[in-house]
């Protein structure tokens, strides 16, 4: 048994760079969504190792069980994919990616530690949810998601451009001047102010920290404003006021 072992040794300690890997992270965490983390593994050795990759996770998720067991062959690589949920705003400290190799024989592991200095990764609020509602909104599909329009009391006086009357306009909109002129009916056309300031408020109340699927309903009501404030923007909407806050 110690010879085997001795050996075991001298097959995982005789390389030095018998494992490369990398941790694959974006350059922020959306609030409340699943964001991808990448993990890639090559395997310099000249026969198939057995793998253990263990990933030290910021303290926030409370949790110790991001590992992946695997075979890979020699001169191989492989990527594995898994999601984190942030669930609060803030900064987020990844530590070291740990990888426990094992030879054929299955004696002795090696330790490889890779990113040992840790990086930090920024969660902000949801910017996917705020990037799918504008597409949506792009693509005029905000009723699937049960957004529909709501029918206005009243008309728009913002002026747009004078045309030929059609069957169905109000009468109250006929132009007379213009249609001495072309000897026609003509009438005025008028479209929605965009000109109109957006306010968003956001209440900072005791009852807001109330947890909603691990998720605060003020981190709720930040990711709301967010798609709503980006959304108007992307309209046209002469100016978005930052939110008032609340005590």
């Amino acid at each position: 048994m110690g010879i085997l072992t001795f050996i075991d040794i001298l097959l995982l300690y005789r390389w030095t760079e018998g494992i490369e890997a990398e941790r694959v992270l974006p350059d922020r965490f959306s609030n409340g969504d699943d964001n991808d983390v990448l993990w890639r593994v090559a395997n310099q050795y000249p026969y198939t190792i057995k793998l253990e990759i263990i990933d030290e996770l910021p303290i926030q998720f409370q949790n110790r069980d991001a590992r992946h067991r695997c075979h890979l062959p020699s001169d191989q690589s492989q990527s594995i994919r898994y999601t984190l949920r942030p669930t609060e705003r803030g900064q987020y400290f990844f530590g070291a990616l740990n990888i426990f190799a094992a030879s054929p024989l299955g004696l002795v592991q090696r330790r490889y530690r890779f990113a040992a200095e840790g990086k930090m990764i920024a969660v902000y609020p949801s910017f996917l949810q705020m990037r799918q509602y504008e597409l949506l909104a792009a693509t005029n599909r905000l009723q699937e998601y049960g957004i529909k329009r709501i029918r206005r009391i009243g008309q728009s006086m913002e002026f747009e451009q004078i045309r030929e009357y059609v069957s169905g306009d109000d009468y109250r909109n006929v132009n007379w001047k213009a249609s001495a002129r072309h000897n026609d009916i003509m009438v005025n056309q008028y479209e929605d102010e965009k000109a109109q300031p957006i306010v968003n408020v956001i209440d900072k109340g005791r009852v807001m920290r109330m947890p909603f699927e691990q998720l605060s309903l003020l981190d709720y009501a930040i990711n709301a404003t967010l798609v709503i404030a980006n959304i108007a923007l992307k309209k046209a909407t002469k100016r978005a006021c930052s939110p008032f806050r609340t005590k």
